[in-house]
């Protein structure tokens, strides 16, 4: 798992270095502006530097790869869990907007819509394919017509864990380099720049 968060390290050590040599205390650092270089920043879609900025604290950016752990972990745990239609506790089992949400809400205190389709709608940062980072929300096109039908979370590798569905085995990891899920794929977005700054990792 640290290798597939390995990308993230600069960041968060960037910002802990910076913190250091200010000598600013916590409560300081959490109201002040962001202060990614321009390198970090174009890690953002261009269309979303603004809200990326207006979101990311010190604080966020320094707990989202605890966060993003936390909740692939937690999904990794799960893998084999049947598929369901509706579903959204262990339980019933998962479809996959039910298997997002449980798992945005256990380990980043964060409710998100219940369906793809409002889902894909959230007001967060989009992601380029190729810039994305573990915990990034992936959105796919798989009933043919060109609309959002389908979603997973990025693990990293170019692999992401998902609620499949019946047939396939439920909750299940695949590899957004194959044929299918990269035909289907629509965009991404970085939904943990929205986790509450008083967000806790539960499971260490």
């Amino acid at each position: 798992m640290l290798k597939r968060l390995a990308p993230l390290v600069p960041i968060a050590l960037s910002l802990f270095l910076a913190a250091c040599a200010n000598h600013a205390p916590q409560q300081e650092l959490v109201s002040q502006p962001s202060v990614f270089s321009s390198t970090e920043l174009a890690e953002f879609d261009e269309q979303a530097k603004e809200a990326a900025l207006g979101d990311f604290t010190e604080d966020k950016a320094y707990k989202l790869p605890q966060l993003a752990d936390s909740i692939l972990s937690h999904g990794l745990s799960l893998v084999g869990t049947r598929y369901r239609f509706g579903g959204g506790s262990v339980s019933s089992g998962f479809d996959c907007s039910g298997f997002i949400g449980y798992l945005f809400k256990e380990e980043a205190g964060m409710k998100l819509p219940r369906s793809t389709r409002d889902m894909i709608n959230i007001d967060a940062p989009l992601v380029d394919r190729d810039d994305l980072k573990p915990g990034d929300l992936l959105f796919f096109a798989t009933n043919g017509r060109g609309r959002v039908s389908h979603a997973g979370i990025y693990m990293g590798d170019d692999q992401f864990i998902h609620s499949s569905s019946s047939r396939s085995g439920g909750v299940r990891v695949d590899s957004l380099d194959d044929r299918y899920w990269k035909r289907t794929f629509i965009e991404a977005k970085r939904a943990l720049a929205l986790a509450p700054s008083d967000s806790i990792v539960r499971h260490p």
